[in-house]
């Protein structure tokens, strides 16, 4: 009974700690990818692990009995906690408050468990060695719920049946612990039952969670789900609309199929068509193809490297038909190289150089991309580049995010190139901003392709033109350390409603 009950200690701290990086990941997906909801989610949960461990000493009696009752509530709170917010988060105005209550009522069970199960086992071992081993296997649980939940679980099982299948777990432990210890539990019947009727609702919300899971993101997007799938690295997620796809990852759209031809021809064909030398082409990110697609114009283009975290994204877009046909098969092409790797390390780790240079990265609503947004960054980007190449960057909205896009123009030119803004509207955005940088002189004279849907000579330059609301504001330069433009960023994208 010893060994069960400490591999309990173990169990209960895997699932505290997966229930806390539910909510944390779920705040990622649905109010944006913020440090700020993962350092107070952490901060809540830790708090109300306190809460919980000072409760336990009112309770007297019945320590068996109600440690096994906590047990199966953690379960049920905990193991639904996902489905919960993700369908309240449609019909409310904001979901702070369930969240934050989810966490604290977690962590306060969480709390209540350790203890009670501490004075269940002080019969059975010295206080001094019952202390450091109970200690040692929550933290050992601990480990294996961070390593496992974003390498295996939300992978593998996405996270509403990662939520179900962790509370299954605990409600099953509840249970065994109470049919071991039958005789000194009172009302053993009416407890099995409450536990067994837990265990019910958790298995049926397990094997409906796909089920669950579309018909709450249909809800959230208010659009048809045509795929959806978790990575170890973001939520993806593919939705229709009328004729239109659209492209979500993490809950922010990346484009729809009805406009994203003039975000791409803009990002790709003032810079590329000025290059006389062009052989060589570099995309980090753009693992959708359709800046591949752009550049595939060019028909003196010998090579492309698309470098893409996300091995999802780019097998997605390789092998489903209708974004073939969106991306023109691009993906498949000989003349493309696809790396899923990590831009910051691969440039660090490449000694290559390129022609032209895309870098058609999310917008730095964390700091995770943020350092992709810096002056070190900015610096690797400009050892990959010859003394006539041209790098091109998507740099948000300067009409939005005004100081955003002009911080990334400064940084740039902090690391020694030399910048061209320009910006073009895009409908399911709003006006957005891209910059061109060189280590030299920057050329304009541009030859564009002829089967393009959108640019022509015309309208490429009314794009460098910048109306007063855009025009060119001081700001300071983001760093690796300091990331200010993360914070900015996320200021003015809310100060917009965005």
């Amino acid at each position: 009974m010893k060994l069960f009950l400490l591999f309990s200690v173990f169990v209960v701290s895997v699932c505290g700690l997966v229930y806390e990086l539910i909510a944390a990941t779920i705040a990622s997906y649905l109010l944006g990818d913020s440090i700020t909801h993962f350092s107070t989610i952490i901060g809540s949960y830790l708090f109300a692990m306190g809460v919980g461990s000072y409760l336990a000493q009112f309770i007297k009696t019945k320590v068996l009995e109600t440690f096994i009752k906590i047990e199966l509530l953690v379960a049920l709170i905990g193991g639904s906690s996902a489905a919960i917010l993700y369908s309240l988060f449609p019909h409310t105005n904001s979901l702070y408050l369930p969240l934050y209550l989810m966490v604290f009522l977690v962590g306060t069970g969480v709390g209540l468990e350790i203890p009670l199960l501490m004075r269940i086992l002080k019969t059975e071992m010295d206080f001094s060695k019952l202390v450091s081993t109970v200690l040692s296997f929550d933290y050992v649980g601990a480990l294996f719920a961070s390593v496992l939940f974003p390498l295996f679980f939300i992978p593998q099982l996405g996270i509403i049946k990662t939520s179900f299948f962790f509370g299954i777990i605990n409600s099953l432990i509840g249970i065994s612990i109470l049919v071991a210890c039958r005789e000194k539990v009172s009302n053993y019947f009416f407890n099995l039952s409450s536990g067994v009727l837990v265990l019910v609702l958790l298995i049926l919300g397990f094997f409906s969670s796909n089920t669950l899971l579309n018909s709450f993101e249909e809800n959230i997007y208010n659009e048809s789900i045509v795929y959806s799938s978790s990575s170890p690295y973001q939520r993806v997620v593919l939705s229709r609309k009328g004729e239109a796809l659209k492209l979500y990852l993490n809950g922010q759209l990346q484009f729809s199929s009805q406009d994203e031809y003039r975000y791409h021809e803009a990002l790709v064909h003032p810079g590329l068509s000025s290059l006389k030398n062009r052989q060589k082409v570099l995309i980090l990110g753009g693992g959708d193809g359709l800046a591949v697609r752009e550049v595939l114009k060019y028909p003196d283009v010998e090579s492309i490297t698309v470098i893409d975290l996300d091995p999802k994204v780019t097998e997605l877009f390789k092998g489903n038909f209708q974004l073939q046909k969106l991306n023109s098969n691009s993906l498949n092409s000989d003349k493309v190289r696809i790396l899923n790797a990590d831009a910051f390390s691969w440039l660090k780790e490449n000694n290559e150089v390129f022609d032209f240079i895309i870098i058609d990265l999310p917008d730095p609503t964390s700091f995770s991309l943020g350092k992709l947004y810096s002056n070190y960054f900015y610096s690797l980007v400009k050892k990959r580049m010859t003394p006539d190449s041209l790098l091109v960057i998507q740099s948000t909205s300067p009409l939005i995010a005004r100081k955003s896009f002009w911080m990334i123009d400064k940084t740039l030119r902090s690391v020694g190139l030399n910048t061209k803004p320009y910006h073009t509207y895009v409908p399911s955005f709003t006006e957005w901003g891209f910059i061109l940088a060189s280590k030299n002189s920057l050329p304009m004279n541009s030859e564009l392709p002829s089967n393009l849907k959108f640019l022509d000579n015309t309208e490429m330059e009314k794009m460098f033109q910048f109306a007063k609301d855009m025009s060119k504001v001081e700001t300071d330069i983001q760093t690796l350390s300091t990331q200010g433009l993360v914070e900015l960023y996320s200021n003015e994208w809310a100060q917009a409603g965005g």
